[in-house]
């Protein structure tokens, strides 16, 4: 009777232990991923930086700078052409005036450049014509000629106006002033107003004239 107690205990003792070796090779199971669950493992992919932003690779920022450096230039440039100001026309003309000078022996030679004063039509029977030398005084000579006659010959400049009335044909009377020299100085700086019988200024001019050189003026004098 003894037995059968005894052969109970070995029984139930097998049975737990079949028990915790499968429960115990479940959790093995799971863990090296042989469960039913499973475990999902995703693919790696290597990054990699661009080139142009790696630390051994700086051609980037070098064609950067160099743009920059241009468009820095070129607004210099800009500013450097509106700061040099705006000339104005005797300027320019002084300038041009000066480049077509021609040295000779250590002294300058002024160009023999002529001047046109323009046409005019008027019913007076002679024009006034007043002149002097707007400059320091050197000796500046003039000659006036009408139609290629010399009306006022030897005119030495002075500062202050000299006043000549010259009495007009019909038709086209040319008026002619014709520099005799460039005084001590030079050039011939002569100015000049011409009006009419009745007070009237047909023109004026100033100018800075070579030996040789002439200013003309038309006046047609109606019937």
């Amino acid at each position: 009777m003894k037995i059968i107690p005894t052969l109970v205990i070995i029984f139930l003792c097998s049975v737990t232990s079949n028990v915790l070796a499968q429960m115990d090779g479940s959790v093995n199971g799971k863990k090296k991923g042989n469960s039913a669950f499973g475990v999902i493992t995703a693919p790696v992919k290597e990054v990699k930086k661009p080139k142009a932003l790696g630390f051994d690779n700086n051609n980037g920022f070098k064609t950067a700078h160099k743009e920059q450096q241009k468009e820095l230039q070129k607004k210099q440039a800009q500013r450097d052409l509106e700061n040099k100001g705006i000339l104005t026309k005797a300027k320019i003309a002084e300038e041009q005036y000066l480049k077509s000078f021609k040295q000779i022996n250590g002294m300058y030679q002024y160009p023999v450049i002529d001047q046109d004063l323009g046409s005019f039509s008027t019913k007076s029977k002679s024009v006034n014509i007043i002149c002097r030398d707007y400059q320091y005084p050197d000796g500046d000579k003039v000659t006036i000629y009408i139609n290629d006659v010399p009306v006022v010959s030897n005119l030495i400049l002075r500062q202050r106006y000299q006043s000549f009335n010259i009495p007009l044909d019909k038709g086209i009377n040319t008026i002619k002033i014709v520099a005799l020299n460039q005084g001590t100085s030079g050039p011939n700086t002569a100015a000049f107003k011409i009006y009419n019988d009745a007070g009237i200024l047909i023109s004026s001019n100033e100018w800075n004239l070579a030996t040789g050189a002439k200013a003309t003026i038309i006046v047609a004098k109606e019937q």
